[in-house]
């Protein structure tokens, strides 16, 4: 298997399986026809390459992606489903672990997070200084386009 045509080599199959069920239309996948489930797509895709090719650099990104698009398709699909910020940490965080169990880095920002998160998510009351992350949150939420610019624009710059 080329290593260099192979991730996109699974998100061309997944993106073609998605829209091949779009066409054929069938009322009961209909929910999933949504940006969020081409985030899982793509979140897949990075992760099965990842594993299959035994190269794990792309652990942290696939993780991220197909939380995000699992996060999302909740959302719109799941009444149940905690739409609040702290699960954007524990997304992060674990997307943190999941690098850590192969790479043996990120451990720490990991627990970090994934700590933080549950705090935020789970106890009775939030302490007062936890305002000021709620209002950083709703900030991102409000300019996130901006948000995504900033942070592709750093990730250009970074000499890592």
């Amino acid at each position: 298997m080329n290593k260099n045509h192979s991730l996109v080599g699974f998100m061309l199959i997944g993106l073609g399986v998605y829209f091949l069920l779009r066409h054929l239309n069938i009322p009961e996948l209909s929910p999933f026809y949504s940006w969020p489930s081409l985030l899982v797509i793509i979140g897949l895709s990075f992760l099965i390459h990842s594993y299959m090719l035994k190269d794990y650099s792309n652990l942290f990104t696939g993780g991220l992606i197909f939380g995000l698009g699992v996060h999302f398709l909740g959302v719109q699909q799941l009444s149940f489903w905690i739409d609040h910020w702290g699960v954007y940490l524990l997304i992060i965080g674990g997307a943190f672990l999941l690098q850590y169990q192969k790479l043996r880095k990120g451990l720490l920002p990991g627990l970090i997070l994934v700590g933080i998160g549950a705090f935020s998510l789970w106890a009775p009351t939030n302490p007062g200084w936890f305002s000021w992350i709620q209002k950083l949150f709703l900030l991102i939420e409000n300019f996130w386009p901006f948000v995504l610019i900033i942070f592709g624009v750093y990730l250009l710059k970074k000499k890592t």
